[in-house]
């Protein structure tokens, strides 16, 4: 969310020193913007004017399936709208191989350094005011939570991309997956007799209860906790990855697709295998769920690499880019001001009773134009929030 990705343009850069893997190809992606702005649609209004269109139907067919994908899987199980966090980091991985790789072949490793733990601590801190800030007294201060997630996730990936070329970064990969898996399936959690992956049972959720401070999201525990970061990092290493192969000058367009999709599958397939012992469960980020969360978004990603930079449909992809060159403003934006709100000013009342029972939808396609609307005028000024 940190990094815009506009459309391919040239940039010259060369580092002798940079494993040829980590090379700057000098192309930048439309698909990639595209992607992080298909992904925020669903946050700031798309899974609204889904639950709206299913509940004037009836709640029935394949709308009613649809509305289920949109929501997050009380705890065991993967649904589509438990991809949405996870993709969020694995674009992180993908930007911050263009960005960094960047700095560090122009400005070396230390301008590298700087700026990734510049970003990485202002990405935390406002993780912190979006949670609530400083409104309540100590310790009712949520310290985690998805912008502290990613900003974590965009440090010790970004560390890991500046140090290590691919086979070190699998290395890394492996170690991270593997360990938790290691951990999280052999060592019960104080007070247990056996391993357990329930709630409030496992050792992610004892080590958030002891020893995360703030409040917890869940009471007990945390989504966004201390042990389930580790392999988080593991995603945005998979978003790496993928950035590796894109800017890649070696590959043809036909082998990247082939990557992303068949190899996509094949990560989700080990996942929901792997998931047959260590269960698929978002909430404390399984190694499982990583592979599941990290094969779909490869293979949303080469759907979009070819449609968007390979066949250059682009016209579609506009609304989009928009929001994806933005993301960051667009995801503060809808914490400070309630869209929501605003478009029942405009939409509501005798309006909204209008439309019958399509009338929340019309509420909630007045409230995703809005934001469409900030993030066009955003782009179309060429402003961009730079952290």
């Amino acid at each position: 969310m940190t990094d815009s990705v506009k459309s391919p343009q040239k940039i010259s850069s060369h580092n002798p020193k940079k494993p040829a893997s980590q090379q700057i190809s000098g192309t930048r992606w439309m698909s990639v913007d595209a992607l992080r702005g298909f992904d925020m649609l669903w946050i700031v209004g798309a899974a609204g004017l889904v639950t709206a269109l299913n509940k004037a139907s009836g709640g029935r067919g394949i709308l009613h399936q649809c509305a289920e994908q949109l929501k997050h899987k009380d705890w065991e199980g993967f649904a589509f709208y438990d991809l949405i966090f996870p993709l969020f980091v694995f674009i992180v991985g993908i930007s911050l191989v263009f960005s960094l790789g960047r700095i560090v072949a122009q400005e070396g490793k230390t301008k590298a350094h700087i700026r990734l733990f510049r970003r990485a601590l202002i990405l935390f801190i406002l993780g912190i005011l979006y949670s609530g800030g400083f409104t309540n007294l100590w310790p009712d201060i949520r310290i985690m939570g998805v912008l502290q997630r990613l900003a974590l996730c965009y440090l010790f990936g970004g560390l890991l991309f500046i140090h290590f070329e691919w086979r070190g970064l699998l290395a890394a990969c492996l170690t991270l997956l593997i360990g938790y898996w290691m951990v999280m399936s052999f060592i019960p959690a104080p007070g247990q007799s056996q391993v357990s992956f329930a709630p409030d049972q496992n050792l992610a959720n004892y080590i958030d209860l002891h020893f995360l401070p703030g409040r917890l999201h869940d009471k007990t525990w945390d989504p966004e906790g201390i042990l389930s970061t580790f392999p988080a990092v593991a995603t945005c290493l998979l978003g790496v990855f993928a950035g590796l192969i894109i800017q890649s000058t070696s590959l043809s367009s036909s082998k990247k697709l082939l990557i992303f999709i068949g190899g996509g599958a094949a990560l989700a397939a080990l996942g929901f295998l792997w998931g047959l012992q260590f269960p698929v469960i978002k909430k404390i980020w399984t190694s499982s769920y990583v592979l599941v969360a990290g094969g779909y978004s490869c293979m949303l990603l080469g759907v979009f690499y070819l449609i968007v930079d390979v066949w250059k449909f682009q016209l579609w992809a506009r609304p989009l880019v928009w929001v994806g060159s933005n993301a960051l403003a667009i995801y503060l934006a809808r914490n400070i001001v309630d869209f929501h709100a605003l478009a029942l000013r405009f939409a509501g009342g005798n309006v909204q009773q209008l439309f019958g029972v399509y009338g929340d939808l019309v509420v909630n396609i007045v409230s995703l134009g809005f934001t469409l609307l900030l993030a066009w005028y955003l782009y179309r000024k060429q402003i961009f929030l730079r952290i």
